[in-house]
């Protein structure tokens, strides 16, 4: 029902989580798309990053999370990051 997308480990869950917690409370399907695995961040490490999202999916409820595992910081609107994107959001919705 819903896929949301983020930058880096956690960041969807520290930006929406009421609204996740609420979606999955009435029913809905929740997954999450890291973008990348933080490892650039300026508090813990990528492997504190994946290790705390991975705890709060199982919090949450949230049904699926993937990793596309792209370079952090080097994000760019551009074939690179908009094809794996694509692919995986038509993965999980392929009826548009």
């Amino acid at each position: 029902d819903i896929l949301a997308f983020g930058a880096n480990p956690e960041e969807v869950e520290l930006c929406f989580r009421g609204i996740l917690a609420l979606s999955i409370k009435n029913g809905q399907k929740v997954g999450i798309i890291d973008l990348t695995q933080g490892e650039i961040g300026t508090r813990g490490n990528k492997e504190i990053r994946i290790k705390e999202a991975s705890r709060s999916s199982s919090v949450l409820g949230i049904k699926v999370r993937e990793n596309l595992k792209f370079r952090d910081g080097f994000l760019t609107n551009d074939e690179y990051i908009n094809s794996p994107y694509i692919e995986t959001n038509n993965n999980f919705y392929p009826y548009g």
